[in-house]
């Protein structure tokens, strides 16, 4: 995306970019707004642009009445809307629910499940349409990651190229690490159907290697097929494998940045004439201070090592200390991807004190399994024999240690990524926002202290927003 800085007027340096004259008055249409990224995204549109016009929100639900009910419960009612709540007091639901729309409807089905006069209203009637709707499991199953992030993604563009005819922007959430087992740095270019990270890395070699092709049709048949090819009682075990194997074959790490990828591949091949924005944030934090810092929704990517850690689970990791993974905080739920060596600082702040032992953290999948054994023994202080209570402790034990070696084997592509991020199409919006947009919308996460983030923020964020309280230590 190339952005013009260049300003020839005093209302241009004064609008900056025009975010301020663009929200108010619009309509939106989002997906996946029940979930972590979409709900801050309504809560920042909500304080900052009150007079916007209106925001549906697709919801899963049997009828208008329980989509309602879930709109209340889990998005009103959620304690990131605080500052809203405050703000308009007893008005507060009122206020919600004359912006907030609930439509009935699933990125599964046809015209997304969605009734006519629905269809009708919203055709009419939106501007922007924002798809945050994704499944970001790293290890689902085949069929269903490629039902969310690249059936639907194809669903939701079907529905705008029929309907949808005023929309001035589509908005669809991907992810940085639809950048697979590329290296080095990592420009920002759209992907087209059928490219693959397997066929980049094959065409750099001298002379050029053989590659599979991408079909992404192809894959969503092979799912179909062998989803009805495994109908046993190993068939979740079989797709989830399968998604790992088509991923890698080409080039992708997991499942989940292969179907992200197709799924951009999908919306861009048929967006035909209608605006588009692919954000590919990298690793999202919780609030560092806006609306109040610490804020987050379920286990985000990480989150997993950070809880395993504080249960006394996770006493050494896979990781290079030196490896850079971006992550950006949800403080003005920006998108710009952060260079410091995130890796470093979590295991500096989780690990160090073993690490200057040497053994707090490992490059080797060998090394990390027979440590982990060794140390999660000595913890539980575990005498071998032949009693019940022993034999429950070595169970457990055994547990945890497998639970760690799945942990390294899912976050190894992160824990040692030898990419860096180009975000100059970000740099470049930044030089051409004006001072109130900055103050409003900011962007910039160089300065921001990793380590007390971590420490302060997001560990207390996670402890109070995720676990209550609950299994991890004071």
């Amino acid at each position: 995306m190339e952005v013009s800085t260049t300003t020839t007027t005093n209302t241009s340096i004064t609008n900056g970019l025009g975010i301020l004259q663009f929200l108010p008055g619009k309509t939106y249409f989002i997906t996946g707004a029940t979930g972590f990224l979409a709900k801050a995204v309504i809560e920042k549109i909500l304080r900052t642009a009150p007079d916007v016009g209106k925001i549906f929100v697709l919801i899963k639900a049997k009828n208008k009445e329980a989509a309602t009910d879930r709109l209340k419960t889990e998005i009103i009612d959620s304690e990131l809307f605080g500052c809203l709540k405050q703000r308009h007091g007893k008005y507060y639901e009122d206020f919600m629910l004359s912006k907030l729309a609930p439509v009935v409807g699933n990125l599964c089905e046809p015209d997304l499940g969605i009734d006519a006069n629905s269809i009708s209203e919203i055709a009419e009637e939106v501007d922007v349409i924002i798809n945050s709707a994704a499944n970001t499991n790293f290890e689902e199953r085949y069929d269903v990651s490629l039902s969310t992030n690249v059936l639907g993604p194809r669903r939701l563009m079907d529905f705008t190229n029929k309907y949808c005819k005023n929309l001035r922007v589509f908005l669809h959430v991907s992810t940085a690490y639809v950048c697979g087992e590329r290296e080095g740095m990592i420009v920002e270019k759209p992907f087209h159907m059928g490219e693959s990270i397997a066929r980049e890395k094959a065409a750099s070699e001298f002379p050029p290697l053989s590659y599979p092709v991408l079909d992404v049709d192809g894959e969503i048949e092979i799912a179909l097929d062998s989803k009805v090819a495994f109908e046993d009682n190993l068939e979740d075990q079989k797709m989830k494998a399968l998604g790992l194997e088509r991923a890698r074959i080409h080039g992708w790490h997991n499942p989940y940045e292969f179907t992200k990828a197709m799924g951009e591949m999908m919306i861009n091949s048929m967006r035909g004439d209608i605006p588009l924005v692919i954000i590919r944030p990298t690793v999202i934090g919780s609030t560092l201070e806006d609306p109040f810092p610490g804020w987050i929704q379920g286990n985000r990517m990480l989150d997993p090592l950070i809880l395993s850690y504080g249960k006394g689970n996770l006493p050494s990791f896979l990781v290079n200390p030196e490896a850079v993974i971006d992550m950006v905080d949800s403080r003005r739920h920006g998108c710009e991807c952060n260079h410091s060596s995130y890796g470093k600082a979590l295991v500096l702040l989780l690990w160090e004190d073993r690490g200057h032992e040497g053994n707090g953290f490992f490059s080797s999948m060998d090394d990390f399994s027979s440590n982990m054994q060794t140390e999660i023994v000595q913890q539980r202080r575990l005498v071998i024999s032949g009693n019940n209570a022993s034999q429950r402790l070595e169970r457990k034990c055994k547990m945890i240690v497998e639970h760690a070696i799945n942990l390294a084997r899912v976050y190894q592509p992160y824990m040692f990524f030898r990419g860096r991020f180009d975000n100059s199409n970000t740099h470049n919006l930044m030089e051409g926002m004006s001072e109130e947009e900055m103050k409003r919308f900011r962007l910039d996460v160089e300065n921001v202290d990793w380590e007390d983030y971590i420490t302060n923020i997001h560990i207390s964020g996670l402890k109070k927003h995720v676990m209550k309280g609950r299994g991890m230590p004071k």
